[in-house]
């Protein structure tokens, strides 16, 4: 898998304090839209691979990133670029759509 799996512990070292930006993924097993967009995700983090990392937060595992966060629906996505969140967008959306936001906030 190209993406990462990020847990509360990990949270910092894996985004706040990537060389490079990332694309966070907030999600669960039981989201259908989750479910839909993680092939998409998947493409993206291996098509830009050094580029961008993107790690997906099972939100039913870590509970304490989502919370800080302010994630109140999932999927949640974020950018973060020198340990800041430089965009956010909730929702679905099609790998065309994703590539362009990614594209536009890095």
């Amino acid at each position: 898998m190209a993406t990462v799996a990020v847990t509360d512990d990990t949270f910092d070292a894996e985004v706040r304090q990537s060389d490079v930006p990332v694309v966070v993924d907030f999600w669960a097993e039981w989201c259908g839209p989750c479910r839909q967009i993680g092939p998409a995700l998947e493409e993206i983090a291996t098509e830009m691979d050094g580029k961008i990392k993107v790690a997906k937060v099972d939100v039913d595992q870590n509970p304490n990133t989502a919370a800080s966060m302010g994630v109140r629906g999932i999927p949640a996505l974020f950018i973060f670029k020198n340990g800041e969140v430089v965009s956010n967008r909730a929702g679905a959306a099609p790998k065309a759509a994703l590539q362009t936001w990614i594209d536009s906030s890095i």
